[in-house]
């Protein structure tokens, strides 16, 4: 057949056409694109200049503090420098220093300076009064994260009516660090130890100053956050310089049983940790300051975590909710139910979670967890059972009686991943809170309708809790405050998101193991 010159010519447009058509569906799917304006808001360092659309704007890498370089390194957080001209907040801040550790749902960090100290605010555009605000902290055991990953997009909260703020806050040993030498140098009343804790108060306390410039309403503010995230906020609800600064909590698989250093411990790990970084003899404060950041990050934290220094934590958070005293706000608290998949993540083997249950607690276990003699799905509900579902019902049991305090599980697997794996993984919950699925293009492209109600259902809980202390909206499923008479939580599951018992016979048992476990340093009831 002949092929004809005028064939190829008629040809080409309608290719032409096809091509278009395929790249403006590449885009319209893969590309959260949007059309961007600068915006300016004043606060009280100077005047940031921002993006803005037709419904939200945003700021991004605004300090908080000074940057806790040279003599600031492990010291509290410094006020920021007043600036003149307009200040850039079109781009993240760099996230603060960390070590490379597995990547899970929410990525990776970006950027890492050891000048740090931003936050990112996202905001309706049009103001209509003011709106409810929630402050994330992200997780990342304390060691790693930053407030800038791509599920932590603020956009449907703003598009929602709520400011919401992400922060970053200093981790690892430049974060959670004690040394003779940095205590002797401190003031009688100076904090110790828990620098990235402050660092959160510190951008609490921004949130106070400057947040009704962006529409925010600084006596409505929620702080919220997952795994380290969740935990430090128990923490900062027993702080006493954390008293006023937020008025509601949401904690994600924070856990709640802690087994804290004392300031003596964490001073005897510094000498430890100068030891491996060459330093001998008598170490100053000058000297630890001197280090290189990469030689710091090399060494680690060699124990994780918050510490008792006596000022800004005064006791362990555990025994203040044991008795009650922790700061009386509305709470949501609770966990996932593949919380267990943190030991696919860091490749721990399911003999060191047994090992820590004796063999009369294993035939226990074996006979409540119906797992028979499959060892690694009995140690990943142990693990998940002891480390987060149990501690969360033990604090919402507690906290229940001062503030309403809402108990959740959220199991809910996407229709693709059904029969791939064992329930929701840690973290797994995040997108669906931030309704952010779509920062993530390959994965938000192929979201079933049922994943987009379940998307719905979850944030819009959420949003409802910071705008009024309940996490009931217009339709949503009935989720009443939690009640040990009844013990009951609320499961975002995969058929429908349901109050149903809290699985009590397993939690009571991991509640006894605790208790042994502790030898009398943690009070269980």
């Amino acid at each position: 057949m002949k092929h004809s010159k005028d064939n190829d010519e008629t040809q080409r447009p309608r290719c032409s056409s096809v091509s278009t058509l395929l790249i403006i569906l590449f885009l319209t799917i893969f590309c959260p694109c949007t059309f961007a304006e600068p915006v300016q808001v004043k606060v009280d360092s100077g005047i940031l200049n921002g993006i803005s659309n037709e419904t939200v704007q945003s700021f991004r890498g605004a300090p908080y503090a000074a940057a806790p370089v040279g003599k600031l390194r492990w010291r509290p957080p410094q006020p920021v420098q007043s600036w003149t001209g307009v200040r850039d907040a079109t781009t993240f801040g760099a996230a603060c220093p960390q070590r490379s550790v597995p990547q899970m749902i929410d990525g990776a960090p970006g950027q890492i300076n050891e000048d740090c100290l931003s936050l990112n605010i996202w905001a309706p555009f049009r103001k209509q009064g003011v709106a409810p605000v929630m402050v994330w902290l992200h997780g990342g055991g304390n060691e790693n994260g930053a407030g800038s990953k791509q599920y932590y997009d603020g956009t449907a909260f703003a598009r929602d009516g709520i400011v919401l703020v992400t922060i970053n806050y200093r981790l690892g040993v430049l974060g959670f660090f004690a040394h003779r030498s940095l205590t002797a140098e401190a003031s009688s009343n100076e904090p110790l130890a828990n620098f990235g804790l402050m660092d959160q108060i510190a951008a609490l306390k921004w949130v106070q100053k400057n947040i009704s410039a962006f529409g925010g309403d600084p006596k409505n503010v929620t702080v919220f956050g997952e795994s380290a995230g969740g935990q430090d906020i128990l923490a900062l609800l027993t702080a006493p310089s954390a008293k006023d600064l937020f008025a509601k909590a949401i904690v994600e698989s924070g856990g709640g049983w802690m087994h804290l250093r004392s300031l003596q411990q964490a001073e005897s790990t510094g000498d430890k940790i100068a030891g491996e970084l060459g330093l001998g003899g008598t170490v100053t404060a000058e000297q630890l300051r001197g280090v290189p950041v990469q030689s710091l990050l090399k060494i680690g934290m060699a124990e994780d975590g918050l510490i008792i220094d006596g000022r800004l934590l005064l006791h362990n958070p555990t025994l203040v909710f044991a008795h009650r005293q922790a700061a009386h706000v509305p709470m949501i608290i609770g966990s996932n139910s593949n919380d267990g998949s943190l030991l696919d993540t860091f490749e721990v083997k399911p003999s060191e979670v047994l090992s820590e249950f004796s063999a009369d607690e294993l035939t226990q276990a074996r006979a409540l967890y119906g797992t028979g003699a499959d060892d690694a799905a009995l140690a990943h509900d142990l693990f998940r059972d002891l480390n987060f579902a149990g501690p969360a019902r033990w604090i919402a049991r507690h906290d229940a009686a001062s503030a309403p305090t809402f108990l959740y599980r959220f199991s809910y697997i996407r229709e693709h991943q059904i029969g791939r794996v064992a329930g929701a993984g840690h973290g797994s919950e995040i997108p669906y809170v931030f309704d952010s699925w779509q920062q993530a293009p390959m994965q938000g492209a192929f979201l079933t309708a049922r994943d987009r109600a379940e998307v719905t259902t979850v944030h819009s809980a959420w949003v409802a809790f910071a705008k009024t202390g309940a996490p009931a909206y217009p339709g949503s499923p009935i989720w009443p405050a939690y009640q040990a008479s009844k013990d009951e939580l609320f499961d975002f599951g995969v058929e429908a998101a349901v109050l149903r018992s809290s699985d009590a016979s397993k939690l009571d048992f991991v509640e006894r193991h605790a208790a042994r476990q502790s030898a009398g340093e943690l009070p269980f009831e």
